[in-house]
C-alpha cells in the first residue's frame, strides 16, 4: 500500500472532490495522505479533513512564499501541532525563485522575512519534536544553513524532517542526507526533461526516501498539464521502480515504512 506524503486537498480544486478521491485512492492502493497547510487561514479546512477522514493526516505550518496571511509564532504553532492527527510543521522553508515575476525588484537580502519565518517553524519543531516538511526553492544552501544554526545540523536534531518535492542537484541530496532528513519526490522524477533528478532518485537511499503528488500540481506523467490528485502517486513510485530496477512493491512498502517512521502516525 502506498502513501501519499504531500498534497493539499483543501485546495479549490480538489476539496469538493474529496469523497471521490478517497475511494479512487482506496482502488488504486493508496492507503494514506498526509494534508499540508500552507496558511493559519486555511489550517481549520485541512485539519477538519484529517478528523473526517481515517485515512487522511495534515500538518500546520505557513508557506514560505505566502505574504499577506497571518504571521506564524512560536506558540501557536506549538498548539496545533499538538492537535489530533496534525503529523508534522510546514510546509516551512524558503523561496526565492519568483524575483522576477511578483518579487520582482527584490535581492536575497529582501527575503529575511522568509528567513525568519522559517526560524519560528524550526523552533516549534523543535519543541514538540516532530518533524518538519521543508520547501525549497532557489534557495537550497541558505535552507541548510539556517537548519544547522538553529540546531538541525544532523548531531543534534530534534524535529528532522523531509525536502519535499525535491528537485536539486546531486550536491545538496548528499547535505539533506547527511543533515538526517529525508526526501522526497513528486511528479518531476516522471518528466523527459528531469534526467539530472532521475539520477538523485536512484542514488537516495530507499529507507530515505518518500513520494508524494504535491496535488493539485505537478502531474506526473502520463497525466502532465492536469489536476493532480494523491491517486497519482503510483505512477511516482512506479518510475522510481524503474529508475532503479526493483519492484514497484519494494518502493511502495519502503516509502510507507519511512512515512510511518518520520512522522509516526500510530503513535500520534
Amino acid at each position: 500500500m502506498l502513501t501519499d506524503s504531500h498534497c493539499h486537498l483543501s485546495h479549490v480544486l480538489l476539496r469538493d472532490q474529496v469523497p471521490d478521491i478517497l475511494e479512487r485512492m482506496r482502488l488504486a492502493g493508496v492507503s494514506r495522505a498526509l494534508c499540508i497547510a500552507t496558511t493559519f487561514e486555511e489550517f481549520d479546512a485541512v485539519h477538519a479533513l484529517a478528523l473526517a477522514h481515517q485515512a487522511l493526516w495534515c500538518t500546520v505550518g505557513v508557506h514560505p512564499d505566502n505574504e499577506g496571511v497571518q504571521e506564524p509564532d512560536v506558540a501557536t504553532l506549538v498548539r496545533l501541532s499538538r492537535l489530533e492527527r496534525v503529523l508534522a510543521i510546514g510546509e516551512t522553508g524558503l523561496d526565492y525563485f519568483d524575483m522576477q515575476g511578483r518579487k520582482a525588484g527584490r535581492s536575497i537580502a529582501d527575503m529575511e522575512w522568509q528567513r525568519e519565518r522559517f526560524r519560528v517553524h524550526i523552533r516549534a519543531a523543535r519543541e514538540v519534536r516532530k518533524p518538519l516538511v521543508i520547501h525549497t526553492r532557489s534557495s537550497a544552501q541558505d535552507t541548510l544553513d539556517i537548519l544547522a544554526q538553529e540546531g538541525e545540523d544532523g548531531a543534534g536534531n530534534l524535529a528532522g524532517g523531509v525536502f519535499h518535492c525535491f528537485a536539486e542537484n546531486m550536491q545538496v541530496a548528499r547535505q539533506v542526507l547527511d543533515r538526517g532528513y529525508y526526501i522526497s519526490f513528486a511528479g518531476i522524477v516522471t518528466f523527459k526533461n528531469a534526467a539530472a533528478l532521475q539520477d538523485v532518485a536512484r542514488f537516495v537511499p530507499l529507507e530515505r526516501m518518500l513520494v508524494e503528488t504535491d496535488s493539485p500540481y505537478l502531474a506526473p506523467v502520463p497525466y502532465r498539464g492536469k489536476t493532480n490528485t494523491p491517486v497519482h502517486v503510483v505512477h511516482v513510485a512506479q518510475c522510481i521502480a524503474q529508475l532503479r530496477s526493483i519492484p514497484f512493491e519494494q518502493v511502495a512498502q519502503a516509502t510507507s515504512r519511512n512515512f510511518d517512521t518520520l512522522f509516526s502516525p500510530n503513535h500520534e
